[in-house]
């Protein structure tokens, strides 16, 4: 039975699906019917390709029964046999044609791959579509090696998608590439132009270069023949000069013998004259003549040969001044290279010093530009309680920050005395112990001069006790001992805000910065050692307790409190205890005046110097050990490396205190820093930052000079 051709419509490229293995799903932008229909056209695919062959039929052995050909069995297709037995059957000829089933299938093949390529769209996975089919047909045919054939089917499928997808996942570094491969050629292009630019400019400077070679050549070939023409002519002067001196020896020999000749005729013509023998006298005379052609001979062979020759004395003299000459010279060159060091330094200062102005100019303009303009403090005298003489008296030696700050606190205590209550912060574990309460909390509203009196008088008692407790504890305590249990809580909210309000308030600023653990309670008890130090020391000089020293007593007191502050230092206390550059060290100083504190707790100029000039040094002091440690913020530090900077900074401290600084900077007791020297000392390790913080928090200051820094 027969069936008809199947159409050429059925199997156009619209209609093309793609068989994927189980398990695998690929989206595909070619692919725009439901796998229903897929199904639906593939069944009819193979209705058409079976009806091709006969029903009922089975399939063709070829070519397994052709003449001459059998059947291997488990044999290895690499093997001498399998070559041998494969050479033998390409000898023989076979003696059948194909199938009918293959015919079909080729060609099945190839119509669907005539029609691709008449189609429009002929994409490489458009021509793969007909294999995939056709190979599908093949194993719907053979049962018994289906399940193989589509395990090999779907790996091959598998492996397209995964080389698919990742076709997919470079499109993008291929656009990406295609750009860089355009900015790199751009780059190329850009730098050719500058090199030809910079060719073309040494082209010319070469040119000019040996023009000036040719134009120094040609002078110097002209100055050599001058020079040779000017030899030439000194040749010949020197040749007419000395014939001239030998002619004019030959005329005065010539003039001399005639004049001894016209001697000899007088003397011979008079005899008598001379009283002696003419015989005698003639021979005497000619000896004479003799010694005297001997002594000018002798003369002119002296000249001759010692003409150039200075005499010693003048020779050692100039030696005696050429070699003072030359270590003059000497030293000369010495002071020019430092010289020119020097003027390289300078240059470096000021080129440094150009961009620094630069630079200043640019922030000034950008400042210039985007600041506001200075506010008016005189408006706030109508409007701060006391009038003007009241703000003049606050915003004396202030700056701007600082008078933001007195004008915030005075705006904060209007605010504050008009709260009754505080709302109560609750029992979180970010909150103080001090301040745990629910509810509302009265507000006492003391004045500024109780509460300092209050805190002073904590102070006291902290200093006293024996054992320490932590300090919101003590606090606590103290309100509780002096205002009782149920009074404590409103009075330590009301406190708590005094104190976070008056910032400027040293007693209150200090007390909240202990308080909150953002210092330690032994910067205040040292700063109060040191004013009750200083004190004792005046009062010891004081011999007639008269509350009176001179500004050279006062001086020298602070130079053996303050060893290692220099003059400049010295100098800023002095100034503020009252001493002024135009005064004279015999002027008197009431130090008492120096220790005074009103009742709001402000202290004199003296006092706050001094606590300036302690944490300026104790910035320098951790800026220092930042810089020998070489580390930046972030980085972490090991307790061996800040134990030997701290050494190198300050050689002269003791073990007791070095071991405070490692336990205060690494938040170890003292009792568990291992040794130096010991393996665990490697694994104590902190960030720089929270080291440098704790340490901030402490009483830390430099114990003696650097070595190369000798102490004043």
């Amino acid at each position: 039975m027969a069936c008809p051709k199947p159409r050429g419509s059925r199997f156009s490229t619209k209609s093309r699906t793609y068989l994927r293995p189980s398990g695998v799903t690929i989206e595909d932008p070619f692919l725009t019917e439901t796998s229903s229909t897929q199904k639906h056209k593939l069944s009819l695919k193979r209705k058409t390709l079976s009806c091709l062959s006969s029903i009922g039929s089975h399939l063709s052995p070829w070519p397994t029964y052709t003449s001459g050909q059998t059947i291997l069995h488990n044999r290895k297709p690499c093997s001498d046999d399998y070559r041998k037995r494969a050479g033998s059957w390409q000898q023989q000829p076979l003696g059948t044609t194909k199938p009918r089933y293959l015919e079909q299938l080729e060609n099945y093949l190839r119509k669907e791959l005539l029609l691709l390529e008449l189609g429009t769209d002929s994409a490489q996975e458009l021509r793969l579509q007909p294999y995939r089919e056709t190979f599908e047909f093949f194993i719907e045919d053979f049962k018994t090696y289906k399940p193989l054939l589509s395990s090999i089917k779907n790996a091959y499928e598998v492996m397209l998608a995964h080389q698919k997808e990742r076709i997919r996942a470079l499109e993008p570094l291929k656009a990406k590439l295609v750009t860089v491969n355009d900015d790199c050629n751009k780059r190329i292009l850009a730098m050719r132009a500058e090199e030809k630019t910079e060719i073309s400019i040494l082209k010319k400077e070469k040119m000019n270069l040996l023009k000036l070679i040719d134009k120094k050549n040609e002078e110097k070939i002209s100055l050599q023949s001058e020079v040779t023409k000017l030899r030439k002519n000194l040749a010949e002067e020197y040749l007419r000069y000395l014939t001239e001196r030998d002619a004019r020896k030959i005329l005065i020999a010539d003039l001399n013998e005639l004049r001894y000749q016209r001697e000899d005729m007088s003397l011979a013509q008079s005899p008598g004259i001379w009283g002696e023998d003419p015989v005698k006298l003639t021979l005497a005379l000619k000896m004479t003549r003799q010694d005297l052609a001997r002594t000018q001979m002798e003369l002119n062979t002296m000249k001759a040969n010692f003409g150039d020759v200075v005499p010693r004395r003048d020779f050692e003299m100039q030696e005696r001044t050429n070699r003072d000459l030359q270590e003059q010279l000497n030293s000369l060159r010495d002071d020019y290279k430092e010289v020119c060091k020097e003027h390289e330094i300078l240059l470096q200062l000021h080129m440094s010093t150009l961009k620094e102005r630069d630079q200043f100019y640019s922030e000034l303009q950008e400042i210039q530009r985007t600041s506001t303009p200075r506010p008016d403090w005189s408006k706030c005298e109508d409007v701060v309680a006391g009038g003007p003489d009241r703000w003049q008296m606050l915003a004396e030696g202030k700056n701007s920050d600082q008078l933001v700050d007195v004008l915030l606190e005075e705006i904060g205590e209007g605010l504050l005395r008009e709260k009754d209550f505080f709302p109560g912060l609750g029992y979180g574990e970010s909150i103080p112990t001090f301040l745990q309460f629910d509810g509302i909390v009265e507000n006492k509203k003391p004045t500024k001069k109780d509460v300092v009196n209050l805190l002073r008088d904590a102070w006291k008692e902290r200093v006293a006790e024996e054992q320490k407790e932590k300090f919101p504890d003590f606090f606590f305590n103290f309100l509780k001992r002096r205002f009782g249990p149920t009074d404590a809580m409103a009075w330590a909210y009301t406190i708590f805000e005094n104190i976070k309000l008056f910032r400027s308030n040293e007693v209150m600023s200090q007390f909240y910065a202990v308080l909150m653990g953002k210092r330690k309670e032994s910067v205040y008890i040292k700063q109060k050692e040191t004013l009750t130090q200083l004190l004792k020391e005046m009062t010891n000089v004081d011999s007639q307790n008269e509350g009176i020293l001179t500004m050279d007593q006062f001086r020298t007191i602070l130079k053996s409190i303050f060893p290692l502050k220099k003059e400049e230092k010295i100098q800023e206390l002095m100034e503020a205890g009252g001493w002024h550059p135009n005064s004279s060290n015999a002027d008197l100083l009431n130090y008492h005046s120096l220790f005074m504190e009103d009742e709001e707790g402000h202290t004199v100029p003296f006092v706050q110097k001094l606590w300036e000039q302690y944490m300026d040094e104790k910035d320098k002091y951790l800026q220092e050990l930042k810089q020998e440690l070489g580390l930046e913020l972030r980085d972490e530090v090991t307790l061996p490396k800040v134990r030997r900077a701290l050494m190198t900074i300050d050689p002269r401290l003791d073990k007791q205190t070095l071991n405070s600084y490692l336990s205060q900077a690494f938040q170890l007791p003292v009792t568990e820093l291992p040794e130096e020297g010991e393996e665990k000392e490697e694994d104590i390790v902190i960030q720089l930052q929270a080291a440098l913080e704790q340490l901030h928090m402490t009483d830390i200051k430099r114990v003696g000079p650097r070595e190369q820094e000798p102490a004043n």
